[in-house]
């Protein structure tokens, strides 16, 4: 099984920074951890979940959405089994609840089907 659980949330203002950890856990990680696709997404008040972008641990390169490209980096920690999105220049349409997943086969993208997903953290930022 695979567990996931976000951290690193809280409020903060406009053009702040914050950086949320995601650790995983679990026989199916411990074992595979090296085909596994990481990704993140955020899901608003009243709007549709957004992904934001996605890397598969065995590559140090990240994919992103449009909408976070330049501001968010995705990266990895082998040894922590860590995912992490360090957030930079936030702006009030940043908030939400942001959600890590994963996935152990096919496609690494936003747009893939993940099969694990954490509880969210989240995160609010006040202009």
């Amino acid at each position: 099984q695979v567990q996931l659980v976000e951290s690193g949330g809280g409020s903060v203002q406009a053009g702040e920074s914050l950086t949320l950890s995601c650790a995983a856990s679990g026989y199916t990680v411990n074992t595979y951890w090296w085909r596994f696709c990481m990704g993140w997404f955020r899901q608003a008040p009243g709007k549709e979940r957004e992904g934001l972008g996605t890397i598969a641990t065995n590559n140090i390169y990240a994919t992103y959405a449009d909408s976070v490209r330049g501001r968010f980096t995705i990266s990895t920690d082998t040894a922590k089994k860590t995912l992490y999105l360090q957030m930079n220049s936030l702006k009030p349409e940043d908030t939400a609840m942001y959600y890590c997943a994963a996935k152990d086969d096919g496609a690494c993208n936003i747009h893939a089907t993940f099969t694990w997903w954490g509880q969210g953290t989240q995160v609010t930022v006040s202009s």
